[in-house]
C-alpha cells in the first residue's frame, strides 16, 4: 500500500502535480524545522527521565526519526525518544547501567521486526472508537503537564515522566513573563494561518517570539538551561555487554515492555494522523521501519523511540504530509547538534511551551464532552477510565485496560441475546429454536432455557439462528445432553455445523445431518474426548 502510494506521488511529481511545487517543498521543508526544533527540548527531557545524557535521548529522535521517516507506514508521521519509554528504561539504566540499555534497545527493535513480519499490526483494529477519545485526550492531558516543569527555575527540579517534579516554581515578573511570551506564541500560531500560509504558523510562532527574546535581552529559561546539546555524529558501538544467558535474562523483559508499549503507540498515532489526513497507513510495515530504527539506534549509542503524536500533530498542522517532513525534521535534527547548538540553545522554552499548548488544543477530543452525553453509559466510562489510566501511567496501559473493558462490556452484553423459542410437533416432540451466540458468557443462560425433568420424551434443539463460538459452547451442549440422557428422554440436535459434530463426543451422537446445515469454524476447537486444543480451520 505504502510503495503504491510512493509511485503515485512520483506519477504526480512528473505530472507537475501541485503537491510538488515549491511552494509545497518548502512547506515541508519548513515544518521538519518547525518540528525539529520541538524535538530539541523532548529529547533532552527524556533523556533525563532515563538517566542518560542528554546525546543519548538526541541520537535516538535523530536516528529513529529519520529510519521511520523514510521506511514508515504513514508519511508524515514523527518518531523519537518518547517519555513512555524512558519510563521504564529508567530502573533498567539504575541497575546495570547504560550499555545495557543499548543491548534491550537492538533487542526491542528485533521483536518489533518479528511483529511486522508476522502482521501482529492488525489487531490494532480492535480498538474501539472510545478507547481512541480516551487515547487522545490522555495524550492532550500528558503533553499539558509536561510542558508545566518549564515554569520551574531551572535546576530546581527532577525530571520525571510527565515533565518536572519537585522543582521552585517561578513567581513575580519571571513568571509573568513566561506566561505573556507562551501567549504570543499561541497568538502567533492562530492568528497567522488567516494572514498567510508561506511559513508553517508554529515555526513562526517560535521565530518571533525568540527575536523579541534574543534583541531585547530578555531574561527567561532557555534551551541551553536545560543542557548542552553541541556533540558529534553518533558513531557505531556494540553495546559493552557480556553476550551470555544471564544477559539475556535481564534484559528481555525490559525488551518486550518497551517493544509492545512502543508499537501501541506508534500504531495509535498511524491511526489518528490517518484519520486527519484521511489516509490508511501500513501498521505492518510501521512495525518494520519502527524495529530497524530502534535496531539501528542500540548500535548508534541510541535510547530507542517511537511514534510522538505531540510532534506528529505540529508536523500534519504545519502542512507536512510526505516523507520529506520527517527526514528532514531529523537532518535539522543532527544539524542543530553538529553546527546550530549555540543558536539552538538561545530559543525561549517559551515559545516551546506555546507551540505545545496549541497542540494539547488541537489534540484534545472536545466533542467528547458531548459524545459522552449521547452513547451508552459504559462507553462514557471506558473514555473517561482511558483517560485517568494514561495521565497515570502510560498511554500503552490505557490502551489495553479500554480494550479488555470494552470487550468484557460486549461479552456481557451478547451473552443476554441468547434465547429460545419453542414449540410441540404433532408427533409430540418438543422444539427449541435457539437464538444468539453460544459462547463462555451465554452458556449459562443457554443451560437455563431447558426443562429436562417436565419436557417430553422427545426433545429438538435447532441451532439454525444460533452460532457456536467456542469451547465452553461445546461443554454446554455436552453437559446438557447428559441431562436429557440422565432423565431417560431422547435429545437431537439440528444445525449444528461439521466442526462441531466432529468435537462433539455424547452429544455428537445425537446430531441430524441436513443439506443446510451452515459451515462455519468455532474460534477454538477443543475436543472433549482427548482434552487437546486444536488449530481452527
Amino acid at each position: 500500500m505504502a510503495a503504491l502510494a510512493d509511485s503515485n506521488y512520483l506519477a504526480q511529481f512528473s505530472a507537475g502535480d501541485r503537491l510538488t511545487t515549491s511552494h509545497h517543498l518548502r512547506t515541508e521543508i519548513l515544518s521538519g524545522l518547525t518540528v525539529a526544533l520541538a524535538l530539541v527540548p523532548e529529547a533532552v527531557a527524556f533523556a533525563f527521565v532515563a538517566g542518560v545524557h542528554p546525546l543519548v535521548g538526541l541520537y535516538a529522535a535523530f536516528i529513529v526519526g529519520l529510519i521511520t521517516a523514510l521506511m514508515g507506514g504513514r508519511p508524515g508521521m514523527i518518531s523519537g525518544a518518547t517519555g513512555a519509554l524512558a519510563v521504564v528504561m529508567v530502573s533498567l539504566v539504575a541497575e546495570h547501567g547504560v550499555e545495557y540499555l543499548f543491548a534491550t534497545v537492538v533487542l526491542m527493535g528485533l521483536f518489533q521486526i518479528l511483529a511486522g513480519i508476522l502482521r501482529l499490526g492488525k489487531f490494532m483494529r480492535l480498538v474501539p472508537h472510545s478507547v481512541m477519545l480516551g487515547f487522545v485526550n490522555g495524550l492532550a492531558i500528558v503533553i499539558f503537564l509536561a510542558q508545566l516543569g518549564q515554569f520551574q527555575v531551572p535546576g530546581s527540579a527532577e525530571v520525571s515522566g510527565h515533565g518536572m517534579s519537585g522543582g521552585e516554581w517561578l513567581t513575580g515578573w519571571p513568571l509573568v513573563t513566561m506566561l505573556a511570551l507562551v501567549v504570543l506564541t499561541m497568538g502567533v500560531i492562530w492568528r497567522l494561518p488567516k494572514l498567510t500560509t508561506a511559513i508553517p504558523a508554529p515555526l513562526a510562532g517560535i521565530a518571533v517570539t525568540a527575536l523579541l527574546v534574543i534583541l531585547f535581552g530578555i531574561d527567561v529559561p532557555r534551551v541551553g538551561d536545560m543542557a548542552s546539546i553541541e556533540g558529534g555524529l553518533p558513531q557505531f558501538h556494540l553495546p559493552m555487554v557480556p553476550f551470555t544467558l544471564e544477559t539475556l535474562w535481564i534484559i528481555l523483559p525490559y525488551a518486550l515492555i518497551l517493544a509492545a508499549i512502543g508499537l501501541i503507540e506508534s500504531l495509535l498515532t498511524l491511526n489518528l494522523v490517518g484519520e486527519i489526513v484521511h489516509e490508511r497507513g501500513g501498521a505492518s510495515q510501521e512495525c518494520v521501519a519502527q524495529g530497524v530504527a530502534n535496531t539501528v539506534t542500540g548500535f548508534f549509542g541510541g535510547m530507542g523511540g517511537c511514534a510522538m503524536i505531540g510532534q506528529s500533530m505540529i508536523n500534519v498542522n504545519s502542512g507536512g504530509r510526505t516523507r520529506l517532513s520527517g527526514a528532514s525534521a531529523a537532518l535539522f535534527l543532527l544539524g542543530f547538534i553538529l553546527f546550530g547548538a549555540p543558536l539552538i540553545e538561545q530559543i525561549p522554552l517559551a515559545a516551546l511551551v506555546g507551540v505545545m499548548f496549541m497542540v494539547v488544543i488541537g489534540t484534545f477530543a472536545w466533542r467528547s464532552f458531548t459524545i459522552m452525553r449521547k452513547v451508552p453509559l459504559t462507553d462514557a466510562v471506558v473514555i473517561v477510565v482511558v483517560t485517568v489510566v494514561t495521565v497515570a501511567t502510560d498511554l500503552a496501559t490505557a490502551v489495553v485496560v479500554g480494550v479488555i473493558i470494552s470487550a468484557l462490556v460486549y461479552a456481557w452484553k451478547t451473552a443476554a441475546h441468547i434465547h429460545a423459542r419453542s414449540y410441540i410437533t404433532p408427533e409430540g416432540a418438543k422444539v427449541y429454536q435457539i437464538e444468539g451466540p453460544l459462547f463462555f458468557g451465554s452458556a449459562h443462560a443457554f443451560a437455563d432455557l431447558f426443562d429436562p425433568e417436565h419436557d417430553p420424551r422427545r426433545v429438538v434443539v435447532d441451532f439454525a439462528q444460533s452460532r457456536v463460538a467456542d469451547q465452553s459452547a461445546l461443554t454446554a451442549i455436552e453437559a446438557l445432553a447428559a441431562k436429557y440422557e440422565k432423565v431417560g428422554k431422547r435429545l437431537e440436535l439440528r444445525h449444528l455445523s461439521h466442526d462441531c459434530h466432529k468435537l462433539l463426543t455424547k452429544a455428537g451422537q445425537l446430531m441430524v445431518d441436513s443439506d443446510d446445515d451452515p459451515d462455519y469454524a468455532i474460534a477454538a476447537n477443543y475436543s472433549v474426548r482427548t482434552g487437546v486444543l486444536q488449530a481452527g480451520h
